[in-house]
Order: structure tokens, then C-alpha cells, then sequence
């Protein structure tokens, strides 16, 4: 039985984990009558909330095919720009990739960095032209697209002769040619058998056993997975083996437990050991995590690894001190907020962790607001309480002028007609240079632009309103360049509780005159909490627990009843996006509350002064 190896790459919501759905039904993975969900990959429960793919995930097929009997291993990968450090990663595990692209939106920024990192490692991508039955398709433009992009990131000859196929991956169909329909994807399971290589792995059984540790996970029963390819030898269980770090320094030592391999969706035991050149999971490390060698006790020398991307965005992650601290969450000490963020860090290597200043707040450094959005909820949902800061991009040095440079993005955004130019003004406002612009059909404009990534942030929400949420905004890291001065937001002011207490419907009714409110009636508040958006762009103490004074004085009819309008509820996205430098985002299992970082309003303005 032969083996294939390969990645599912493409922009985000282009079809990869729909795709990977239809080829395991027609695979057989699932009995006839067995009940499946849709995007049966997306197994997270912020994934399937999201709809996105957040993390990598492995699954193996088999097909009977012209060539016989071959085990295929699929990865699905994630396609937001966010989550790109996972797409390297995997991209060193497989023999070849298949690049999905939209037949109707066409080579988007993720395309581009999926792709780029496919050629640099030497892969021969097949093109899939999907969704080609959408009505505004247009698989000949796209396709010719495609090309251009591969010959503008330098593909070789070999590269640029790339097989192509047309699907419906929600439907399950592939073909070669459009004029010849198919109704499943036999087509494409049989291009991949013929175009993807078979492992360069040493397989004879006398060679040391060496595996790169690319994935990493936690299980209750087994402890650490490390998930990889064998690149030669037998991993069988009970073996002794040792971890070498990139620098080929060892570890640890210690014996393999379980060896897991891929089939289908779940993960088997394999107690008779694996040959080189299939991907699986070990059991029986403590230590040893992503980018490290496991490998037999004779072997000296460490695999080579890829290396990763720095990361563009850092907050500080802080225990939680406000008054209605330790009320929701039973995580709230430094110590655990410490180790939860380090095992993080652990598990995914586009996120750094690092000390500061103050002893109980930690500076976490990722690729995007998504991202750091993303592990900030998965703690909530722990039971965490802590504090978040606003994001401020990361920058680096000049070596040779001493220069300080930023990182920024490539930005492309796909928007109604009439939204272009308030588009294009609030963007070159924040320092953006635009690259291109053009009809994408249908009434929409594509706008391509080079951002600061610190002008994005905060800047999706206002995009949302100006397009009246048609527009579609697609980021990804580029490149650094030099600091392009001071960026105004344009961001109001802030209406800040003075007092604790519980909010009263007729304090708030009043308060409405003066912006939007961020919380109802009810609501516990405190002092220097930030209970709304000013009409002005000064901050402006009020009192959101007055209530209406009782007199014995008859009206000559009923009071009119208190009508509020509905609070403006922030996402933690959207929170983490809004705040300023001198304010925070209480985050807790149950609540995400806005707040200054001084409290008291006499200390916040002596601080100001003091500035």
C-alpha cells in the first residue's frame, strides 16, 4: 500500500474543512446510516462558533483507486493570516499541498502566504478552482490569477506547471475539465495519488528512528502527544528514545508509550510500531515540544527546522484588581494565570510570553487581535479573571541605521461601490498606501493597500458600520518598515462610572443625551469603570446610580415610563480593539467589563498632569 502526505492551504472561508468533510464521506471513513456534523475537522467549540479553523488537524483516508490501494494523510489547515504559524509548521510534514482558491472572490492576502511558504519549501501545489457553481464564479480569470501569483513569488518551471481541477467541495464533485461534469471527487483523490510524491523517508528497518515534533497537545490519560512525521526508522512502543533541541542539545530521555496513528477521524494505537514516512503521535515525553528532534538514542544530529515568523502584536495580560475581582472566575492568582499562558506559548509557537515590570503582569506577544482574542476566551471559559491591555504592534531595530521599523500589512478589501471612498479616506487618514483598485464584478469595488499594522487596530468595527457591514477587510503580515509618525484614530471620549453600585434605569435614561451606553439597568458598576461612548472626545466622570427623587407632590398624570435604548454590547474582540492606552478589559467567565487603569478620577487626572 503506497502513502501520500498533504496540506489542504487557502484564504480563510475559501472551502478547506468543507472540502475535507466530502472527501472523507467518499472515502468510506463513514458507515452509510452514521450520523455526521458539518465541518467535522472543526472540532474546538470556538471553531464551530467562529467558522473558522483555529488549530491544524490530521486525518487519513484510503482509496481505491487506478494505482491501487494508497493511504492518503489530509491536514486541514487554518486560513486566517492569525493562525499562519501552524500553516509552516505543517507545510514541513507533508510531500505536497492542494491550493484552494474561490473561483468568485479569486488570489486573496492568505493566498498569497500560504503559497509563498508552499514554494519556498519545495512543494508542487495543485491548484482547486472551488465553488465554481456559485453564481458570480469565474474559475478561467481566477485560474490565470493563480498563475501570475505563482510566477510573481518566483515559482520554478516545475512549480509553474501546476495541475488544476474545478470543484464544488459542498456539493463533492471535482473535474479536470468543466465540459466533461463529474459527480464525485474520484478525480481528485486520483490527481493527488498521481502528482504528490511518496515520502522521502528512510524506511529499512535498520535505520535510527528520527521524527520533527510539529504538533502538540495534551491528553488526560497519555499526557504530551507529539504529532510528526517519521522521517526514517520504526517508532514502536517501549522504545527508548531522546529530544534534541534545534541546536541538537538533548532534552530529555525517556520511552514511547503509545505510538497513535491517523485513521480516519480518530486516532488508533499501532502497537506494532509505524514505517518512516507516516504521520503519528507519541506518547511518553514530558519536555520536548514543537520544532524539537525525537529521535533514537544513537542519532546526534537535530532535523532541520522552519523557522517562524515573529509575531506583530503584544498586550499585557494582568491579574484582574477591580473591585468585583474574584466574584465570577476561580483562576485569579498570577501564579496560575503564569502557567496557563506558558503552556500556551508551549503549544504555539507564533505566541510569546514574556516578563514585565510589575510582578503580576505578563506581556503576550501573537500575530493578530484574532489570535490573542482567541486564547483571551479560551481562558475565560476556564474560569480565568484577568486584565487585558490595549495591543500595541511590536517593533524591531534597524541593525545597520538603528531606525526603528514596524511591521505592516498587506490589506485587500472587497466593498460596495458606493463605500469606496469613505474606505480609502479613513484607511489613508491612518497612513495606508493604496496599491490597487478595481471592479471585482457585481457592483464591488477590490482595494488593495500597504497598512501600519498599528492603524488596523480597532479599525474593524468602524469598517463594519461605514460599509454597513457589506464590506469584507482581508489582512496579513507583509513586511517592516520604517515608523510612519503618529496615527490619529479619531476615537471619543469615554462616559466613567464615579461611583459603585448597581446602574438605575432613570440615571441611565438621562445620561442617553450624552452617547452610547455600554451597559442597561441593573448592572453592577464601580468607580472608573467605563460604562459608555461620550457624544465628545473628552472622558466624562458621571453617575450612572441616581435615581429620581421622590416628593409628595401629585403629577396630574403618570410619569412617562423609563424607554431605554438597548445597550451597545462590545464582543472581546471589539473591546480589546476599542480601549486606549490608559484604560483595560476586565475579562471573566460571566462578564467583560471596560475600565480605566487608575480608578480613582483625582489620581487619573494628577497622573495626567504629570505627563
Amino acid at each position: 500500500m503506497s502513502l501520500r502526505n498533504i496540506a489542504i492551504i487557502a484564504h480563510v472561508d475559501h472551502g478547506k474543512t468543507t472540502l475535507v468533510d466530502a472527501l472523507l464521506a467518499q472515502s468510506g471513513v463513514f458507515r452509510a446510516n452514521e450520523a455526521t456534523v458539518e465541518r467535522a475537522m472543526d472540532s474546538n467549540d470556538q471553531e464551530r462558533e467562529r467558522g473558522i479553523t483555529i488549530l491544524a488537524k490530521c486525518t487519513s483516508v484510503l482509496w481505491h483507486g487506478k494505482a491501487g490501494e494508497t493511504r492518503i494523510n489530509i491536514i486541514d489547515t487554518p486560513g486566517h493570516a492569525d493562525f499562519g504559524g501552524e500553516v509552516e509548521r505543517i507545510l514541513g510534514m507533508v510531500d505536497g499541498c492542494v491550493l484552494l482558491v474561490d473561483a468568485e472572490e479569486g488570489v486573496m492576502p492568505q493566498t498569497k502566504f500560504v503559497l509563498g511558504k508552499a514554494l519556498k519549501m519545495g512543494l508542487k501545489p495543485i491548484v482547486c478552482l472551488n465553488k465554481v457553481d456559485r453564481p458570480h464564479a469565474d474559475p478561467d480569470r481566477v485560474l490565470n490569477d493563480a498563475f501570475d501569483l505563482f510566477a510573481a513569488m518566483g515559482a520554478t518551471d516545475d512549480q509553474l506547471d501546476f495541475p488544476h481541477l474545478y470543484a464544488s467541495g459542498k456539493n463533492g464533485w471535482a473535474t479536470l475539465d468543466m465540459s466533461q461534469p463529474s459527480e464525485t471527487l474520484a478525480p481528485m483523490f486520483d490527481l493527488i495519488v498521481d502528482h504528490v510524491p511518496e515520502p522521502k523517508a528512510v524506511p529499512r528497518k535498520d535505520e535510527p528512528f528520527q521524527m520533527l515534533s510539529v504538533l502538540i497537545e495534551s491528553d488526560p490519560f497519555l499526557g504530551r502527544l507529539l504529532t510528526g512525521r517519521i522521517e526514517a526508522g520504526r517508532a514502536v512502543p517501549g522504545m527508548a528514545i531522546r529530544a534534541l533541541s534545534r541546536d541538537g542539545k538533548e532534552i530529555e530521555r525517556g520511552r514511547i508509550t503509545k505510538v497513535l496513528a491517523f485513521r480516519g477521524l480518530k486516532r488508533q494505537p499501532v502497537d506494532g510500531g509505524t514505517e518512516a514516512g507516516d504521520i503519528v503521535a507519541i506518547a511518553g515525553l514530558s519536555k520536548a515540544t514543537v520544532a524539537d528532534t525525537l529521535c533514537a538514542l544513537e542519532v546526534t544530529e537535530a532535523l532541520p527546522a522552519q523557522p517562524i515568523d515573529p509575531p506583530t502584536i503584544s498586550m499585557t495580560v494582568s491579574v484582574n484588581d477591580s473591585p468585583l475581582a474574584g466574584r465570577e472566575g476561580d483562576k485569579v492568582q498570577s501564579r496560575v494565570i503564569r502557567d496557563r499562558l506558558l503552556k500556551e506559548a508551549e503549544s504555539n509557537v507564533a505566541i510569546r510570553v514574556g516578563e514585565t515590570a510589575e510582578k503580576d503582569a505578563y506581556e503576550v506577544a501573537g500575530r493578530g487581535e484574532l489570535q490573542l482574542g482567541v486564547l483571551i476566551e479560551s481562558m475565560r471559559r476556564e474560569g480565568f479573571e484577568v486584565s487585558i491591555s490595549r495591543p500595541r504592534v511590536v517593533f524591531q531595530k534597524d541593525e545597520e541605521t538603528g531606525e526603528r521599523l514596524e511591521p505592516v500589512e498587506d490589506v485587500m478589501i472587497d466593498v460596495d461601490d458606493e463605500f469606496s471612498g469613505i474606505v480609502i479616506e479613513k484607511l489613508s487618514a491612518r497612513k495606508a498606501e493604496l496599491k490597487d483598485m478595481g471592479p471585482s464584478g457585481a457592483g464591488k469595488t477590490r482595494i488593495s493597500l500597504m497598512a501600519p499594522s498599528r492603524s488596523l487596530i480597532g479599525y474593524q468595527g468602524e469598517f463594519l458600520t461605514d460599509t454597513r457591514g457589506s464590506g469584507v477587510l482581508n489582512r496579513v503580515f507583509s513586511h517592516y518598515e520604517p515608523y510612519k509618525g503618529a496615527i490619529d484614530a479619531g476615537r471619543k471620549g469615554v462616559l466613567v462610572s464615579n461611583s459603585d453600585g448597581e446602574t438605575a434605569a432613570y440615571a441611565l435614561w438621562n445620561l442617553e443625551d450624552r452617547g452610547t451606553m455600554f451597559v442597561g439597568a441593573g448592572e453592577k458598576t464601580y468607580q472608573g469603570m467605563i460604562i459608555g461612548e461620550n457624544a465628545r472626545a473628552d472622558d466624562l466622570d458621571v453617575n450612572p446610580m441616581k435615581a429620581k427623587q421622590l416628593t409628595n407632590v401629585r403629577a396630574s398624570g403618570k410619569d412617562e415610563a423609563v424607554r431605554l435604548t438597548p445597550p451597545r454590547r462590545l464582543t472581546l474582540e471589539q473591546a480589546i480593539a476599542y480601549i486606549e492606552e490608559d484604560e483595560l478589559v476586565e475579562v471573566t467567565p460571566k462578564s467583560i467589563r471596560l475600565r480605566k487603569q487608575v480608578l480613582n478620577p483625582s489620581f487619573r487626572k494628577r497622573r495626567v498632569k504629570e505627563e
